[in-house]
């Protein structure tokens, strides 16, 4: 009798030892065909085209997931600087980027000037002002611009105001936004007589009239440069989408949004 109590308890636990080693082969297949998940911390003008270029890649790359983290260069690149877990940084300035670049949290040879951009004047497209050029501005009442300490379309807006020594004159009247496309908001609800913005924003709104373009020698060089933060824990992933950002379709993405290949 005893050794059948021992015999019956003998498979009851090779049968709960083959239940786990199961359970356990399950998990790891399911870990093994699971998706790597990548963060990209962007500069919010880049959204519509990362959006489409995310499309087209994970079409291509169906293991990888990317997930965008949008918002000005200045937030984003605190943030990282802080420990967000992130894997890529996409900037709208070249300063922003610079800083962790000092701060070893990117390799120069991880990072590239990828595109340029325009800095445009826009006004509500049913706007009464006779605003039609830049030196017009003095007759607004209110313009909105990026903060210039966070967000880089504020800054190089600063940078035209003041080089055109506007920018004492127009202070009291100057609405600071968080970001470049709060600013097209404000501008577009009539809530401001103009803005400046990126040309590839307003390119993309139905509600404002591109009146003008800043001069180039304005400001300093709008460049975004893209790269991959140090101690990836999916370098292999993350190497990937870096490198698909540059090829030839992504930049045609690029190009159909506004912004200039830098390649």
């Amino acid at each position: 009798m005893k050794k059948t109590y021992l015999m019956i308890f003998l498979m009851m636990m090779l049968v709960m030892v083959g239940a786990g080693c199961s359970s356990d082969e399950t998990e790891m297949k399911a870990q093994a065909g699971g998706k790597v998940e990548l963060t990209v911390s962007a500069a919010v003008s880049l959204q519509d085209a990362l959006n489409d270029i995310k499309e087209s890649f994970e079409k291509e790359n169906a293991n990888v997931e990317v997930h965008y983290n949008f918002g000005a260069s200045g937030a984003l690149q605190q943030q990282i600087s802080q420990g967000a877990p992130v894997d890529l940084f996409f900037s709208a300035a070249e300063d922003k980027f610079d800083k962790l670049v000092e701060e070893d949290l990117i390799e120069e040879k991880n990072g590239i000037d990828l595109v340029g951009n325009d800095l445009v004047l826009v006004v509500p497209k049913d706007s009464k002002k006779e605003i039609r050029s830049l030196e017009d501005l003095t007759k607004a009442a209110k313009i909105s611009i990026g903060t210039p300490e966070s967000v880089p379309a504020g800054q190089y807006a600063k940078q035209t105001l003041e080089n055109m020594n506007l920018f004492k004159e127009m202070e009291d009247r100057l609405v600071y936004a968080k970001d470049v496309r709060q600013v097209l908001t404000y501008v577009e609800t009539g809530n401001v007589d103009a803005g400046l913005v990126y040309k590839t924003d307003a390119l993309n709104s139905s509600k404002v009239e591109i009146i003008a373009a800043a001069q180039a020698d304005l400001h300093d060089s709008i460049i975004y440069p893209v790269g991959m933060i140090n101690n990836l824990e999916h370098s292999k992933e993350a190497k990937l989408f870096y490198d698909y950002l540059q090829t030839e379709a992504s930049m045609k993405i690029f190009e159909k949004y506004g912004f200039k290949n830098l390649k």
